[in-house]
């Protein structure tokens, strides 16, 4: 068992081919997860990609293993499924309050990005509400897309 073992899947709508084109580019995985240094392990033609990650900055300083994006076409449109498993250096601990923060930051990374993804390919869409209240998605959704801070 990974030491880091991320799981995270979002839905984007658009085709297949258009997102695989922009999960293919090295220009985004740097601004996606920049503590992360990615090799190219396996280009899966309109599945994704896979990575070595044969280091890790910031928290996860030490850290190495491998990640991947695997696109799964559904509905009409595309899951993004990411993974990231890494491990310590031999002898190396991790404490367990840095374990879950590098966790949750690679979870809230790769979510944003993704989102941001998603809406620049589909912006017209109104697919995740900003509001925790039940009762203004209708009246958001009738405005179009939500502005920050509704």
């Amino acid at each position: 068992m990974r030491l880091i073992d991320v799981a995270d899947s979002t839905w984007i709508a658009a085709r297949p081919a258009v997102v695989e084109v922009v999960v293919a580019d090295p220009n985004n995985w740097q601004s996606w997860w920049p503590d992360l240094a990615l090799e190219v392990d396996e280009s899966r033609t309109g599945k994704g990609v896979r990575w070595l990650v044969p280091s890790v900055t910031g928290p996860g300083r030490g850290l190495a293993g491998s990640a991947e994006v695997w696109l799964e076409p559904m509905f009409e449109g595309v899951v993004a499924h990411f993974f990231l498993r890494l491990d310590p250096a031999p002898g190396q601990r991790l404490s367990r309050r840095r374990r879950q923060r590098i966790t949750d930051d690679c979870r809230r990374r790769t979510k944003s990005a993704f989102w941001a993804l998603a809406d620049q390919l589909d912006p017209g869409r109104v697919a995740r509400l900003t509001s925790r209240n039940p009762a203004a998605a209708p009246a958001l959704a009738s405005e179009g897309r939500p502005s920050p801070g509704r």
